[in-house]
């Protein structure tokens, strides 16, 4: 004769352990990559920027100004603002590499704690809901190849790290300038993007084009071959860029060349002086024609016009319209 009652209690016992190991095993996953995977993965279609259908996206947000210099701004009540108050959802981590603690200048403990700041980045964005994009922010350095050695390391420690992330994108080289050429920037970029794909298969990457990533027209004479999900910087700044720059990334566009906007303002090229806003509005007709993404620089209180926040405001989040600068007000209004 069985006992039922036996028999039920372990059943029941087996239930409960198989649920408190599930449990378990998803307390021990990394809570990030469990948010990551709530946003759709991203490809580079044609031109485009798309989802698993084939819908183009388009993404629109701000950069973090560099993460030496305004650090307090990379916290979860930010980046959550960004999303649920302005509407954004990106966000771009930009990393110098040189200039003020830059990654590649300060000394093991400053390349440490810059780490653990893109860490955090990332981690803010993927609760808040965001894609971020982590910068490899050359800018004095202006040919990539100068630490090229770093930023392989750099790369290949964060696809890595993130391979399993369906927001992270990597922008590998900010604006290339002092008269680099393609030929270098190229040569560059297809020992980057192999780093990374030695670790991610798929995510977006973002090549950085001559002349402060301006000409995009060049580089689509002789894009990268061989990589899927590659794209291509293309930076403004409405006070001094206007209609001869947007016929380079139209011609550009036309050639088949997928381009993002990972920076610009409405300031002249310097992030200071006046805004342009009659300018700004045909970019932005240009950009949503087109479906480019775009980034506004910068999500701080510096004392120039690109900055979004207010120099008297001291507030790291959760800012009301008083507290931007007219380029803040106006960025979020295009969101």
């Amino acid at each position: 004769m069985k006992n039922t009652g036996t028999e039920q209690w372990i059943q029941t016992w087996k239930k409960w352990t198989c649920f408190l190991l599930i449990v378990l095993c998803a307390a021990m996953l990394d809570c990030g990559s469990l948010q990551a995977a709530k946003l759709p993965a991203l490809k580079v279609k044609g031109t485009q920027l798309v989802n698993a259908k084939g819908k183009p996206v388009q993404l629109k947000g701000a950069s973090t100004h560099g993460l030496s210099w305004f650090p307090e701004y990379v916290n979860q009540k930010s980046f959550s603002h960004l999303k649920k108050n302005w509407k954004a959802n990106a966000v771009r981590l930009a990393l110098y590499t040189s200039e003020y603690n830059g990654y590649c200048t300060g000394d093991a403990a400053n390349r440490r704690a810059l780490e653990k700041r893109v860490a955090d980045g990332v981690k803010y964005a993927t609760k808040a809901g965001l894609y971020v994009i982590i910068d490899w922010h050359i800018l004095s350095d202006g040919n990539p190849k100068t630490y090229q050695k770093q930023a392989a390391s750099f790369f290949k420690k964060m696809a890595g790290k993130y391979k399993n992330y369906t927001n992270v994108i990597y922008e590998i080289c900010n604006e290339p300038n002092g008269g680099t050429s393609w030929s270098d920037i190229k040569s560059y970029a297809k020992k980057i993007v192999k780093a990374i794909r030695s670790k991610d298969k798929d995510a977006v990457i973002l090549i950085g084009t001559p002349n402060w990533s301006q000409d995009v027209d060049v580089a689509a004479k002789s894009p990268l071959k061989g990589y899927k999900n590659l794209m291509y910087t293309l930076h403004f700044y409405a006070g001094t860029h206007g209609e001869g720059l947007r016929r380079k990334a139209k011609q550009a566009l036309k050639m088949g060349l997928p381009l993002f906007v990972s920076e610009f303002g409405i300031s002249d090229a310097s992030g200071n002086g006046s805004l342009n806003q009659k300018e700004g509005k045909k970019w932005m007709k240009f950009l949503k024609d087109k479906k480019i993404s775009y980034i506004g620089w910068s999500l701080s209180n510096k004392a120039e016009s690109s900055a979004l926040i207010k120099p008297s405001c001291k507030k790291t989040a959760g800012w009301k319209a008083s507290d931007l600068t007219p380029w803040g007000k106006w960025l979020v209004k295009q969101w």
